[in-house]
């Protein structure tokens, strides 16, 4: 899939859409994007020396399991419900093909928890747990009156 399909999935755009593309292997999300250096995130962070945040990298997995929930979702947004064990072991800079391996390892309706990790040329840059609620589109809406 790329950009063009996984907007058909995900609620996610412009700037905060983080996969160029994602395919489903078996039971697995494989996804990639790859940092421009000209991303919102980049630009105090740091100075002479970007890399992509932590919390980025959490989102680029989250993004990329979601892919493996489309038929669960039904009108539905999956948010954070969790996360948990994550560990960054390699900055992911500009320029960098940031791709993940993410699959959901259990399920009680409406919760999913997956788990995932990011590699850049092979190596491994962060792997976490993590979990998700499928949440009624309307309840978040109607709580901002």
């Amino acid at each position: 899939m790329d950009r063009q399909d996984i907007m058909g999935i995900l609620p996610h755009r412009d700037s905060m859409l983080l996969l160029d593309t994602v395919e489903q292997v078996e039971q697995e999300a494989h996804a990639s994007y790859t940092v421009k250096g000209t991303e919102w995130f980049l630009d105090g962070h740091f100075p002479s020396f970007p890399i992509v945040p932590g919390v980025i990298l959490c989102e680029i997995l989250a993004q990329s399991t979601c892919i493996l929930l489309s038929d669960k979702l039904n009108g539905r947004l999956p948010v954070y419900a969790g996360l948990d064990k994550v560990k960054f072991k390699s900055p992911v800079r500009p320029g960098d093909r940031f791709e993940t391996r993410c699959r959901i390892t259990r399920a009680k309706e409406p919760f999913y928890f997956a788990s995932g990790e990011g590699y850049v040329d092979g190596k491994l840059c962060i792997k976490a747990e993590y979990s998700f609620a499928l949440v009624d589109k309307g309840s978040i809406c109607s709580r901002r009156s």
